[in-house]
């Protein structure tokens, strides 16, 4: 694979991985549109987005007037939201047996109690929707209690749970209302990984062999940097990704350079499940590449595992020639200003997007000069040092790889 050379980008095909995520990728079109031009009017440069050039069935294309180079940079979704939506397409009944199931998964194994010790936040996150909807149950049940309790007044002959009929539509009134609470959709979201114990489910493998093959494709064209980025549970759909394409000889060694960027990463909550074996295997292997590979994490997201190596905290990290990720933060509470940071704080889920969005005192990190600036990713970040607070420590049970 070619080298991360000092070279000034004029073509650049970007790949970006989405996490578990039901909605049309538009979405992330329209957040780089609005977003690209903010950053633009912050830091003094100019971006353009249009209409996509290269092939692929979602995307778009981008002209970046950065740091005196002129960029032009093809972005691809790679799509798997209809994958997202057939898991969550499960009725009430169904996913309070998912519930049971994905909690005695991630407790009986030991995983939850080992993902406690490196960040509390996303294991929060992931007990929110089993205690949440579990609340949604005790009320459902104590409201049909009182309206039992309150009927059996006026007609003797009805016992206090004579309306558990009820129970059912006060539960779809809680799902119906799930955009607000997200409780249903962290829970499928969770269990998608947790069904197979870490493994990918058949439908997902296939459909990152289809991704394989885009990049390939790209690896073959004359752009001079081919970017693959990772965001959520999609960083760890990357990592396999791309330790396929270069154990399978389908990096050319004078292509573009390759490089991988994972956002917001929840590796962990993945490779901590007892057949997680590929996953590790990958993580392994990846770590000892050349390819460059910039781990972006921020600890004011509350979604993500910041500043975790998910290498190293995963217990497979080489006893040498380990070379990546170097695990970054994008410091919000510094690169965002005072009144911004305030307005954000809570709102979870939106923090977990700010890696593609603009920032009011940028740092090192800008997804907008990566994506449509001329420099690589490797050379962006040629000499930086690691975050000082990062998390090393290998605090996983199982360690168990596949070499494929």
């Amino acid at each position: 694979m070619a080298e991360a050379a000092h070279i000034s980008v004029k073509s650049r095909r970007v790949f970006y991985i989405p996490g578990y995520d039901p909605i049309h990728p538009r979405r992330y079109r329209e957040l780089y549109r609005k977003e690209g031009a903010a950053q633009a009017g912050i830091s003094d440069y100019e971006i353009a987005l249009s209409a996509k050039q290269a092939g692929g069935p979602y995307g778009w294309h981008v002209e970046g007037q950065i740091e005196g180079g002129v960029t032009q940079a093809d972005f691809e979704v790679l799509v798997w939201s209809d994958i997202v939506r057939d898991s969550m397409g499960l009725g009430i009944t169904a996913t309070y047996v998912q519930l049971a199931r994905t909690a005695w998964t991630y407790i009986a194994s030991g995983t939850l109690g080992r993902l406690m010790r490196l960040r509390k936040g996303p294991v929060i996150a992931a007990l929110y929707p089993v205690v949440f909807l579990l609340v949604q149950l005790l009320l459902s049940l104590l409201v049909t209690y009182g309206l039992g309790q309150a009927a059996a007044i006026w007609l003797p002959d009805w016992t206090a749970w004579g309306g558990l009929v009820i129970v059912p539509f006060l539960l779809n009134w809680f799902r119906k209302r799930d955009n607000k609470f997200f409780a249903y959709y962290l829970m499928h979201d969770y269990a998608y990984s947790a069904q197979s114990k870490g493994a990918n489910p058949p439908e997902l493998e296939a459909r990152m062999a289809e991704f394989a093959v885009r990049i390939a494709d790209a690896l073959q064209g004359d752009a001079d940097e081919v970017l693959v980025i990772g965001h959520s549970s999609g960083a760890h759909l990357a990592v396999s990704i791309l330790a396929d394409l270069i154990r399978d000889g389908r990096v050319p060694e004078q292509g573009p350079v390759l490089s991988f960027l994972s956002l917001g990463q929840v590796v962990p909550m993945v490779s901590f499940l007892p057949l997680a074996h590929r996953l590790r295997g990958d993580l392994q292997f990846l770590s000892t590449q050349s390819m460059p590979w910039i781990d972006v994490t921020a600890p004011g997201d509350g979604c993500a595992f910041a500043l975790c190596d998910p290498v190293s905290v995963t217990g497979v990290a080489p006893e040498a020639g380990k070379r990546w990720p170097l695990v970054l933060s994008a410091a919000f509470t510094q690169t965002l200003s005072p009144d911004r940071w305030k307005e954000l704080r809570w709102r979870f889920f939106r923090l977990h997007f700010q890696y593609l969005c603009a920032f009011d005192t940028p740092g090192d990190y800008d997804y907008f000069r990566i994506t449509a600036g001329p420099k690589t990713l490797g050379e962006r970040f040629e000499g930086r040092s690691p975050s000082a607070s990062r998390i090393e420590k290998a605090v996983n049970r199982f360690t168990e790889v596949t070499d494929a």
